[in-house]
């Protein structure tokens, strides 16, 4: 880290960019679990999720590169490896190709994840009056919140 004067100690912002790595990890790790799903989606409600899919993945690509620049507007180092999402990330990788109602409930799961980190990053964004992550963080958390919510509701 560097000198920087942003009005946030260079411990509260070392605590913020590692919650944000988890954030990005997570974000990045669901980004290619919903390309994947788009990719592979069969059957009744193809046309549907593979739609839904896609607008989900293009959004979650902005996403990747707003969590990126905020943890390097703090002045750390953004990871960038698929090793390090692996290993930052809370959301597992799925294997092979499920059916189209349960990637529906993975991506559920998923999503219901990433609102956990978007939590705890939260907090740590707050305490540490750094409104600029704490408004990033809460923006994401809303779409994720909602993005659960039409999910869920394409399972009942």
């Amino acid at each position: 880290m560097s000198t920087i004067d942003i009005g946030i100690n260079q411990a509260d912002r070392q605590t913020i960019a590692e919650g944000l790595k988890h954030l990005l990890a997570d974000s990045y790790t669901l980004y290619l679990q919903t390309h994947n799903f788009h990719w592979n989606v069969t059957g009744a409600r193809f046309r549907e999720l593979h739609l839904m899919f896609e607008e989900h993945y293009t959004e979650l690509a902005v996403a990747v590169d707003d969590i990126a620049e905020r943890i390097r507007t703090l002045d750390v180092a953004a990871p960038g490896t698929y090793k390090e999402f692996v290993r930052l990330s809370s959301i597992e990788e799925v294997e092979g190709v499920p059916q189209a109602a349960e990637m529906v409930q993975i991506l559920v799961k998923s999503h219901e994840s990433v609102v956990k980190t978007c939590r705890t990053v939260l907090k740590s964004a707050q305490e540490a009056d750094d409104e600029s992550t704490a408004a990033l963080v809460s923006d994401r958390m809303r779409l994720h919140e909602k993005t659960v919510w039409m999910l869920r509701a394409l399972t009942q």
